[in-house]
């Protein structure tokens, strides 16, 4: 079965040709109300950005995700692999919080806040714009044959892009191994961390594949976010959308008469002007509805309403809006599935403060040795040996670090000496006895609690089982 032609913009993305090949997209350089807030959210996301790896609170880096060493820190929060769970659960609230929130404003996400978008719009095309000119320009300088012009326009901005793409390459590694890391490596020689330097240009070729060329095509075919707003969004969800009541009326679109009555001839306050087509980052007509390439970056809103003041129309023909606000008038309301993902989140968030309030600054575990069973002492003393960890998670060094027995009488003796230091950030591990009488052996193995104090100060409590014969039971 045919499609119908004006539906016929369903059968392929916005950035596919007839003949199945790509489609450069030529956006117009975008301007007005939204775009000059969208700058100032931009360039103050690019400030966080740009420094989260360089900042640090309580000695901790603001964020910090190194996958290898297995540490992570979120706002200046350290999470070791002994947090993992704080981590999935911190992760948990942040889809949730992203899916309740394209639940009510769609796609806003991308057009706003996405780093692709911010580096893409704000950053290299702003230079493009610079280097190239407008849209117009654009085109002409790309049917142009390869004059020295051509060349020098090319040359320079190919250039431009690898430097940019270069440092947000050591931004990106900066967040997996430090901030500090990365300016050591920067002050150095760059011969004496050769696997780095290749690491730090594989990385500035896939951001400069990314930004210089796939642009688009990575929230149109290689986000999944792109792919889930189909299963959240609904009649009720806001977004960028076109008031196709007002703007195709009974007679639909039609290009501009000046002196005319629009109102008297039935025609919609559309003007079929294409400028909210030409100015779309991705290439799409917003006229045609929601669409998966849609971002919701809201320049054809500026563009639009620029052209109904031009026209002496009123402005709102593309704006923030469901689809029941357009199409039955209807007020935005606060929907039972809202309320089921506020739920969830709400409740997300409440256990999440309340592991972090129970969240130790030192971890310790006692395990006994593999393979070894308990020894007989004089006086009727029992021993076992065991291994033992104190992770540190504060950014001070703990010294003095004793064990005390604290469910059972009896010693705790260290293999290496009694009192130990756990640097900061880090971790001490060693071997130790523990040595009770016999007669408190209720069973063949009892459970013990033990406190690790620093000096007279109790730290942490760990639990460990312990070993004896079966013929003190």
């Amino acid at each position: 079965m045919e499609t119908p032609k004006n539906e016929q913009f369903r059968d392929s993305i916005g950035t596919i040709n007839k003949e199945g090949k790509r489609s450069w997209v030529f956006p117009k350089k975008p301007s007005g109300r939204f775009y000059k807030y969208r700058t100032y959210v931009s360039y103050f996301l690019l400030a966080i950005l740009l420094s989260s790896p360089f900042i640090k609170i309580n000695g901790n880096q603001f964020l910090l995700f190194n996958v290898l060493e297995r540490k992570f820190n979120i706002f200046g929060f350290p999470f070791w692999p002994q947090d993992f769970h704080l981590l999935v659960i911190s992760m948990i609230i942040g889809v949730v919080f992203i899916i309740l929130f394209t639940v009510v404003f769609g796609r806003i996400f991308c057009g706003w806040i996405c780093p692709q978008t911010i580096f893409l719009e704000m950053v290299f095309r702003k230079i493009e714009y610079w280097i190239d000119g407008d849209r117009g320009k654009q085109i002409r300088l790309k049917k142009q044959p390869w004059d020295a012009e051509k060349i020098r326009k090319r040359v320079l901005k190919w250039i431009v892009f690898f430097i940019i793409s270069f440092l947000i390459a050591n931004v990106f590694l900066a967040y997996l191994i430090g901030g500090d890391t990365v300016i050591d490596y920067i002050t150095g020689s760059p011969f004496d961390n050769l696997h780095t330097l290749i690491s730090l240009l594989i990385f500035t070729g896939v951001f400069y594949f990314v930004f210089a060329w796939f642009r688009e095509q990575v929230c149109i075919i290689a986000c999944p976010y792109g792919r889930l707003q189909g299963v959240l969004l609904d009649n009720k969800t806001i977004n960028v959308a076109y008031d196709f009541v007002r703007g195709e009326k009974t007679e639909g679109r039609a290009k501009f008469k000046k002196n005319e009555d629009r109102a008297a001839t039935g025609k919609g306050d559309c003007i079929d002007c294409m400028q909210c087509v030409h100015v779309c980052p991705t290439g799409i007509d917003i006229r045609n509805g929601t669409q998966l390439e849609c971002v919701n970056c809201t320049a054809c809103i500026d563009e639009c309403d620029d052209m109904m003041e031009a026209v002496g129309l009123p402005k709102g023909l593309i704006r923030y809006a469901s689809e029941d606000n357009i199409e039955k008038k209807s007020p935005f309301k606060f929907t039972a599935r809202m309320k089921g993902y506020s739920a969830v989140l709400f409740i997300l968030v409440g256990i999440l403060i309340g592991m972090l309030f129970l969240r130790n600054d030192v971890e310790a575990t006692i395990l006994r040795l593999p393979g070894q069973l308990y020894q007989h002492k004089e006086g009727g003393m029992i021993s076992n040996v065991y291994t033992f960890k104190v992770i540190n998670k504060t950014t001070k060094d703990i010294r003095d670090v004793s064990y005390k027995l604290l469910s059972h009488k009896g010693s705790i003796e260290l293999v290496t000496h009694k009192d130990f230091m756990v640097p900061k950030q880090g971790l001490a591990e060693g071997t130790l006895f523990i040595e009770i009488h016999s007669s408190l052996m209720e069973k063949d193995k009892i459970k013990l609690k033990i406190g690790v104090y620093s000096g007279d100060t109790l730290i942490e409590t760990t639990k460990t089982n312990f070993l004896g014969p079966r013929s003190y039971r």
